[in-house]
């Protein structure tokens, strides 16, 4: 699987005094949608905090192309670019219905809890389509 779709409803305290989704709102939808890609495949982050790595978000490039609104349904679609066995590239767009309202290129680490970068167990990476 390299496409995900995730379903977000828009509640009030998702917007700013003007009605519309406030910005940072938005991150919180990306990172729900890449959680429960993992989620999908088998990947938990309790169970990868055991093995005492944890994913990190390195870069992320947010285009904002219009705004959602309070009680809209939207959809956080998760996409795999390329992966290798330390990183994901990944490509995200919410949308309503079918109008892009956000996309994000974004790219993500694997690292240890204590410091440092990690490389993913050989089940992980096999599951996420990553190279050896």
């Amino acid at each position: 699987m390299t496409r995900h779709s995730f379903p977000v409803r828009i509640y009030y305290e998702d917007t700013d005094f003007s009605g519309n989704v406030y910005h940072a709102a938005y991150l919180k939808f990306f990172e729900r949608g890449r959680t429960e890609f993992l989620r999908d495949l088998g990947i938990h982050h309790s169970e990868l905090a055991e093995k005492g790595i944890a994913f990190a978000v390195r870069s992320m490039r947010i285009e904002f192309i219009a705004a959602a609104r309070i009680d809209d349904l939207l959809t956080v679609t998760t996409e795999v670019v390329e992966s290798t066995g330390v990183r994901l590239a990944l490509r995200q767009t919410i949308m309503r219905e079918q109008a892009i309202l956000t996309s994000a290129e974004v790219l993500v680490v694997a690292i240890r809890t204590g410091g440092g970068p990690a490389r993913l167990p050989a089940d992980l990476r096999q599951r996420l389509g990553a190279g050896a």
